[in-house]
């Protein structure tokens, strides 16, 4: 079968595609025969030699969707349409940059709808941070002040399409002018740029704060976001998108204000029905992925180049034929 394994740290047109030999199924595992996955920021910083926990050569992609192609001892069926995310794929062992894989029957999850599978491969990853974050950590309830902060990542602008079929007042930052009119076109109520005027830009609109916060950007931000929630309002830190990992100093007491509160959302661990959750809501909303290209895997280089542009805006996708 074709994989991109990568070998050792490299830069985006150091990924090619090879033969290797089809990973053999085993009790517990199903094959899975990729049909198309998202391209992902962690994906990114792994090729470049910042994920020290994911040992090489690895088959990287932490998403991906497809058909069951051998089932093993699960109750799943050839052809079944599943998606899978996270739970150590294509960290703790091969992932989705392929045209198989093998994955632990109980971190495949069954799809019931007819999308297309770019369509589909754009939703798991993004969508489930957005829908979990939203909904199960912050809570967002119609009538609510949301800002998004890192409004055009990919994350970003899902979570604006799911918060405004929820009623939610949705403020979107971004750090480039050019993206403010196709941010405001996807839904967003207010877009700001993200510079230093960006607290008088906020509290001209919410004069008080605003109730709920994703952050996306991260720990450059952090401190500073927290400024800006209201009283009785919460913070979620979903995302990073730089390669700060760490805060040099970060004082509980002082910087989170009194009556506000803070939380993280990680997707290590997925709950299903939170997946199942999602499904019906894109469903019932009509909701659709907004998708930046979509490649090949002979293009994977290309796909990579997209992500460490920062130029693309929605998801990046690749499908096998």
């Amino acid at each position: 079968m074709k994989a991109i394994v990568l070998e050792k740290p490299c830069a985006p047109q150091d990924l090619v595609v090879r033969e290797v030999p089809k990973p053999d199924v085993m009790p517990g595992w199903v094959q899975v025969k990729i049909k198309a996955f998202g391209i992902n920021r962690s994906e990114m910083y792994t090729r470049q030699g910042h994920s020290p926990s994911v040992k090489l050569p690895r088959v990287i992609g932490i998403e991906c969707v497809g058909e069951i192609e051998d089932p093993s001892d699960s109750a799943y069926k050839k052809g079944q349409r599943v998606v899978s995310l996270m739970g150590g794929l294509g960290r703790e062992f091969d992932g989705s940059y392929a045209e198989y894989t093998i994955i632990p029957s109980s971190q495949v999850y069954p799809v019931h709808n007819e999308m297309d599978w770019a369509q589909l491969a754009a939703i798991p990853e993004m969508y489930y941070t957005a829908y979990a974050s939203l909904f199960d950590c912050l809570r967002v309830n119609e009538g609510e002040t949301l800002l998004i902060r890192g409004g055009t990542s990919s994350v970003g602008l899902a979570a604006l399409q799911l918060a405004k079929c929820a009623g939610a007042t949705v403020i979107s930052t971004t750090r480039d002018k050019n993206k403010v009119d196709f941010v405001k076109q996807t839904g967003a109520d207010y877009v700001l740029l993200d510079d230093e005027s960006l607290t008088e830009q906020l509290f001209a609109i919410a004069p008080k704060g605003v109730n709920k916060i994703l952050e996306l950007v991260g720990t450059t931000t952090l401190k500073h976001s927290l400024s800006l929630v209201s009283e009785s309002g919460i913070l979620c830190m979903s995302g990073i998108l730089g390669n700060e990992w760490k805060m040099e100093r970060f004082e509980p007491l002082v910087d989170i204000p009194t009556g506000v509160y803070f939380t993280a959302f990680t997707s290590e661990l997925i709950k299903e029905n939170l997946l199942v959750d999602l499904f019906n809501y894109i469903e019932k909303h009509k909701i659709k992925a907004p998708i930046a290209k979509i490649f090949s895997l002979d293009q994977i280089h290309e796909a990579h180049l997209l992500m460490e542009s920062n130029h693309a805006s929605g998801k990046i996708v690749i499908i096998n034929p």
